[in-house]
């Protein structure tokens, strides 16, 4: 059994796996997530913001230091759709490698093939269509994980994610206008239109949307209003379009300082969580589903497959492969 640590920065929130992997799975990851809002106005002004990167770099040392009291000897870093969008991305890249950090800035196909490999583990032999809705953009990947491995028929990346949508439309304080949320949607919907891999047909012949991302969690914590999060009852529950649609209400419905106390919800994320709704909402209507299926074995896991592969000098589980560094 190996041990890694993987750390995915994402455009909204920073996270920490911690995992024990053997003959290929995942045995166990100890998830530690952090909201840093890297990406808050890329999507208006096309770089990241010298506050942004200094909360990352704290947040990245933080995390370091964690791994290292792990017992954790390598790890891997890998950064996500605002660093894809930034300008000047190299700025914090240049920070993280002054930490001792190699950091990787991800395709997105990379990042919905990895989102797969770590979804599919509760899936195996079963064609499914597996979702990652973040901060800058949503991953879209159709597949089978099978005797061979990770079989992927196409995957896709597409520029709707809840830090875009609520700069763009819906980062007002009060109660959200229906005219900026009908705009948002229509947002979600010209850009899902004719993009997702195979189209709505695939998502119907595979039989199962799976979804992963801090909106669709939320979103179940908040419905079955949880305090604690508990992961074991989020992995693996499902979530129906019309509670979706429910949630974009009620979320929509009273003010940014309101949504701060709502059971189930981070107050961090209370400023872009109606966003991720209205995304969630209008991917599944694109897939014309009615349901989908919330998994807690995101990319993190398929980072740990993918960081182990590379620790024992065996060939990646996905058309790609990480950058180690050592922790010690």
């Amino acid at each position: 059994m190996g041990r890694v640590a993987v750390i995915d920065i994402g455009t909204v929130t920073c996270r920490l796996g911690v995992a024990s992997v053997a003959a290929g799975h995942v045995e166990s990851c100890s998830k530690t997530s952090t909201i840093c809002n890297l990406g808050e106005g890329v999507a208006e002004t096309g770089a990241l913001s010298a506050a942004a990167c200094e909360r990352v770099v704290s947040c990245v040392r933080g995390y370091l230091e964690a791994a290292r009291e792990a017992g954790v000897e390598v790890a891997c870093c890998t950064l996500t759709s605002a660093a894809r969008d930034a300008s000047n991305s190299e700025d914090l890249l240049g920070a993280l490698r002054g930490l001792g950090v190699d950091p990787q800035v991800i395709p997105g196909e990379v990042e919905g093939s990895l989102t797969f490999l770590g979804v599919a583990q509760d899936f195996a032999g079963q064609r499914i269509v597996v979702a990652d809705n973040g901060g800058g953009s949503t991953e879209v990947a159709v597949g089978t994980l099978g005797a061979n491995g990770v079989e992927l028929e196409a995957v896709r990346s597409l520029n709707v994610g809840c830090r875009r949508l609520t700069d763009l439309f819906l980062s007002g304080e009060e109660p959200l206008a229906a005219d900026d949320l009908e705009r948002a949607r229509a947002f979600c919907r010209e850009r899902l239109a004719g993009e997702l891999p195979g189209g709505a047909p695939a998502v119907a012949r595979a039989g199962r949307l799976v979804c992963v991302g801090g909106t669709v969690t939320t979103l179940v914590a908040i419905a079955a209003a949880l305090d604690p999060y508990d992961p074991s009852f989020v992995h693996l529950h499902d979530l129906e379009l019309s509670e979706v649609d429910e949630l974009t209400r009620r979320l929509a419905g009273v003010s940014l300082e309101q949504r701060r106390g709502v059971v189930g919800l981070q107050p961090k994320r209370a400023g872009v969580i109606v966003a991720g709704s209205v995304c969630v909402g209008e991917l599944m209507r694109a897939c014309g589903v009615e349901r989908l299926t919330v998994s807690e074995s995101d990319l993190l896991f398929g980072l740990s497959l993918a960081a182990d592969a590379a620790a024992c000098g065996e060939p990646s589980p996905v058309a790609w492969a990480p950058r180690l560094f050592s922790l010690r």
